[in-house]
């Protein structure tokens, strides 16, 4: 194969389809060493693993859209506000939020839904229970009040020991729920919009 040839074809295969380089050495039949060196020799800058590992969970792109650029409405406001509050800072892989009022959380999924155009069907949903609340009951709940199917929430519930002096049931007779949406790419997104709106204030 011609040198600019297999320039030309590195470059569609490796930049622009994001193919890894195995999968490269596999249709070129020949080692990955031979690969690495071409890429190399060619001046193409290779991706980082964690790059790599990204585009080998997401083969078909991300799974949410990348505005062009910071949208600024009610709803982004809302949505950062939301985060801001409740969501979990120190996660680096997934965006994360938890909290008892379904409304909370079903504004949240709205706003990645409009927002980024997440697929949905990525989406999963974890529950907190005391150990005097029936585990059916409350997942039922979470499945009518978010209206997601049971397959999106994550199998093992978290129980925790009851608090005896007995409040805790006016703020989450239905325990607590996080919605996890998990991409990178998504969370540092959702970090720089956040940063941004701390230096506003």
């Amino acid at each position: 194969m011609e040198t600019m040839l297999l320039k030309e074809l590195l470059t569609k295969e490796y930049i622009l389809r994001k193919k890894s380089i195995s999968q490269i050495a596999i249709m070129l039949k020949c080692s990955e060493s031979k690969i690495n060196y071409w890429i190399g020799k060619h001046g193409i800058k290779k991706r980082s693993i964690s790059e790599s590992l990204y585009y080998v969970k997401n083969p078909n792109g991300d799974p949410f859209v990348t505005p062009a650029h910071v949208p600024s409405s009610f709803l982004v406001g809302l949505g950062m506000g939301i985060f801001w509050g409740e969501g979990t800072k120190k996660s680096k892989t997934s965006v994360r939020l938890g909290n008892s009022d379904p409304s909370l959380i079903r504004a949240f999924v709205f706003f990645l839904q409009e927002t980024f155009s997440i697929n949905r069907e990525k989406l999963r949903f974890g529950i907190q229970i005391f150990e005097d609340m029936d585990k059916e009951r409350v997942l039922q709940y979470w499945i009518s009040e978010l209206r997601v199917p049971r397959q999106s929430f994550l199998k093992s519930i978290v129980v925790s020991k009851s608090n005896k002096k007995g409040t805790y049931k006016e703020k989450s007779y239905y325990g607590v729920v996080t919605v996890y949406f998990n991409n990178v790419k998504l969370k540092r997104i959702i970090d720089s919009y956040l940063e941004d709106v701390k230096k506003m204030y």
